[in-house]
C-alpha cells in the first residue's frame, strides 16, 4: 500500500476519474435506461401473468360451480323423468289389468250365457223326447187291452227298457 501512495500521480488520477465519470454517464444514457425498461417490462409481464392466472382460477371456480349446478339440475331432471316413467308404467299395467279383468268377466258372462242357452236347448230337446216317448207309450197302451192291468204294467216296463236316454 505504501508503494501505491508513493507512486500516486495527480494527472493519472484525474484522467481515471474523468474516464470513470464518462463511463457512468454513457452507461446511464445508453445502457441503464434500456436495462431498467427491460426489468420494468418483465415486472409488468409477471404482474399481468399473475392477474391472468388469478382471473383464470376464479373463472375455473365459477365454471366448476356452474358445472355442479348443471349436474344437480340434470340429476333432478333425470329423477323426475324416471318418476314419470314409473308412474306411466304403473298406470299402463293397472289399465291393462283392469281391461284384462273386464274382458275376462265378459268372457265368463258369455260362457255362462252359452251354457244356459245349451242347457235350455237340451231341456227343450229332453222335454220333446219325453213327450214323444209319452205319446208313443200312451198310443201303444191304448192299442193293447185297457182292461188288463198286468199287461199294461208289463208293456210300460218293456217300453221303458227299449227307450235309450241321451
Amino acid at each position: 500500500m505504501e508503494k501505491l501512495i508513493n507512486q500516486f500521480e495527480l494527472g493519472l488520477f484525474f484522467w481515471q476519474i474523468l474516464i470513470f465519470v464518462g463511463l457512468i454517464v454513457l452507461l446511464k444514457k445508453f445502457a441503464w435506461k434500456p436495462i431498467l425498461d427491460a426489468v420494468n417490462d418483465r415486472e409488468e409481464g409477471i404482474k399481468n401473468a399473475l392477474l391472468s392466472a388469478e382471473n383464470a382460477r376464479k373463472e375455473m371456480q365459477n365454471l366448476q360451480a356452474d358445472n355442479q349446478r348443471i349436474l344437480q339440475e340434470a340429476r333432478l331432471e333425470r329423477d323426475n323423468m324416471l318418476k314419470d316413467a314409473r308412474e306411466m308404467k304403473d298406470k299402463m299395467v293397472e289399465d291393462a289389468k283392469n281391461e284384462a279383468q273386464a274382458q275376462g268377466q265378459k268372457m265368463i258372462e258369455q260362457a255362462k250365457a252359452a251354457i244356459e242357452s245349451e242347457k235350455n236347448a237340451a231341456m227343450a230337446e229332453l222335454k220333446l223326447q219325453v213327450s214323444t216317448l209319452s205319446l208313443s207309450i200312451a198310443e201303444k197302451l191304448l192299442k193293447e187291452e185297457l182292461s188288463n192291468k198286468e199287461a199294461q204294467t208289463k208293456l210300460v216296463e218293456k217300453m221303458l227298457g227299449d227307450v235309450k236316454l241321451n
